[in-house]
């Protein structure tokens, strides 16, 4: 989620220096490293049908009922659309099809991020109860067709819906049809970094397979354990997936800009229009558009518009997981403090997942899509991974380990959310 504030890092952009600089204004001491939690839903009526924007029973209404609870307003600029709310340090924001995000307050412990999220869906209920509607976390629509789905009236979303459909096949449904679960991470400094972004890499497909939610397409089988996903591997390959200097020992603040410079602009923002060059962010530095320059903002937009298995910003984004129960959400963020945060953990999991090539860990993760836990190799590292997070939660924050116990009961039978979901009780799913 990206609320594109205006008028932040205006500066125009003098040096690649700065370019780089944009990560080293993320580095933390380790005492001030905190956690973000994002975790997405469906919001449907009662009688199991999308929502639209506008109307009794539209995502503008439910925003209009969270003010209750002394969320306020945020506005679009271009247009003045309610696109989300704030309390705090926490926002509520829409998805391009309606999916309801929440973006918690950075915490120290995964109890704080957890209380935050179960108090807004408390909130939450309460006001979709009202309105006969009601939230469906899953990684994927499970019964409708993409063109069931109305897109939310936000410039951001209509520059994106345009520019991805001519990048890849998937883009309406990766907008539209998904929803997941985020957890951000902070970094000491860039060699602390490096070691984050590749272990927690190697951990992605484990991540894929034991969140999968997401086994149904238009009410059907789909063949994936995680059809979200899967649904990636087609939005853009350019801007999504892995980048080649995870897995051959070259990764660093350098690379990832390298990367993200020669990735096209999804849109560019000017004077609250969203503008769409044909230009790389490389070729806009170098030879502007319409007579204006890149700046700062213009960087920091286009990195919210790349879709790695793990987005570097100013804090690591753990992308891989679908959207899942709020306890599994929970287990989620305490599965990555075991295994990223915890002294020593971070060593434990690379002797656990040692390297392979780029093209070797490509096909794991779509084997990890297809098969999630029913994959045996994936199976085992995985309960090795939460048996590494468990022992270093109970040790050095036992208040978060009791979080980590449903995922540890999940991998040690080798279960996954996506198991409870079948042709045959889709229709329990709205209750």
């Amino acid at each position: 989620m990206s609320l594109d504030a205006e008028g932040t890092y205006s500066q125009a952009i003098a040096s690649r220096s700065e370019l780089e600089g944009y990560f080293r204004g993320g580095e933390k001491p380790p005492e001030k490293w905190l956690l973000g939690l994002e975790h997405e839903k469906f919001i449907y009526t009662v009688e199991g049908t999308p929502i639209a924007y506008e109307g009794e029973r539209g995502l503008l209404s439910v925003f209009q009922g969270m003010e209750a609870y002394g969320w306020e307003p945020i506005l679009e600029f271009s247009t003045g659309h309610t696109i989300g709310m704030r309390r705090g340090g926490a926002t509520l924001s829409t998805e391009p099809g309606g999916q309801l995000e929440f973006s918690g307050a950075p915490r120290g412990s995964v109890q704080a991020l957890h209380k935050d999220n179960v108090q807004h869906l408390e909130e939450l209920a309460v006001v979709l109860k009202a309105r006969r509607l009601q939230a469906l976390m899953l990684g994927y629509r499970p019964w409708d067709a993409v063109e069931q789905v109305p897109y939310m009236p936000r410039s951001r979303y209509e520059a994106m819906r345009w520019s991805l459909a001519e990048r890849g096949s998937t883009g309406a449904l990766m907008m539209l049809m998904t929803a997941t679960g985020q957890v951000s991470l902070d970094y000491a400094d860039e060699a602390d970094c490096i070691r984050k972004v590749v272990v927690l890499a190697r951990m992605a497909p484990l991540l894929v397979a034991m969140f999968a939610n997401s086994p149904l397409r238009e009410g059907r089988p789909s063949g994936y354990a995680s059809f979200r996903s899967h649904v990636w591997n087609d939005v853009d390959k350019a801007r999504c997936g892995y980048l080649a200097s995870w897995f051959d020992d070259s990764f660093s603040y350098a690379r990832y800009v390298d990367w993200a410079l020669d990735i096209p602009l999804l849109f560019l923002r000017r004077g609250g229009r969203y503008l769409r060059p044909k230009l790389s962010f490389r070729q806009f530095w170098k030879e502007g558009f319409e007579g204006e320059g890149a700046r700062l903002s213009d960087w920091v937009d286009h990195l919210s518009t790349l879709f790695p298995e793990i987005r570097l910003k100013q804090l690591i984004e753990v992308r891989s997981a679908d959207s899942v129960s709020p306890p599994l959400t929970a287990a989620f963020a305490a599965l990555l403090r075991g295994t990223v945060y915890t002294p020593g953990a971070l060593e434990e999991v690379a002797l656990l997942l040692p390297a392979r090539s780029l093209q070797a860990h490509v096909a794991l993760h779509e084997r990890a899509q297809r098969e999630g836990l029913g994959f045996e190799p994936l199976a085992k590292d995985a309960q090795a991974l939460v048996a590494i997070a468990s022992k270093n939660l109970q040790a050095w924050a036992p208040e978060d380990a009791k979080l980590l116990e449903p995922l540890v009961a999940l991998v040690q039978e080798r279960r996954m959310p996506t198991e409870v979901l079948s042709a045959q009780n889709m229709s329990t799913l709205l209750k």
